[in-house]
């Protein structure tokens, strides 16, 4: 099963450990952690469920491509991992 991490900041914030679950794209998987999850979703998701601009989100090293349907494909071993960026001075 793919394996969703989210970075120390996040965790910060809200218990999010790591996890793994079903889901044969980035959609499916998000949509599984955020059903175990709810206010999760506002911090990775817009209120159009497409995925925040200070936030990145990788499958297997590779930034995904589709940030609005979140449509990119994950294998049972892919490891998604989602980062929010930091900014300041």
């Amino acid at each position: 099963m793919p394996r969703v991490t989210f970075t120390p900041n996040l965790r910060k914030h809200l218990d999010c450990p790591p996890s793994e679950v079903t889901g044969g794209t980035v959609r499916e998987a998000l949509d599984a952690v955020f059903t175990e999850n709810s206010k999760l979703r506002g911090y990775i998701l817009d209120d159009q469920s497409r995925v925040r601009k200070h936030v990145m989100i990788f499958v297997d090293n590779e930034v995904i491509s589709d940030r609005n349907q979140l449509s990119d494909a994950v294998s049972p071993e892919s490891e998604i991992y989602v980062m929010q960026a930091l900014s300041g001075g």
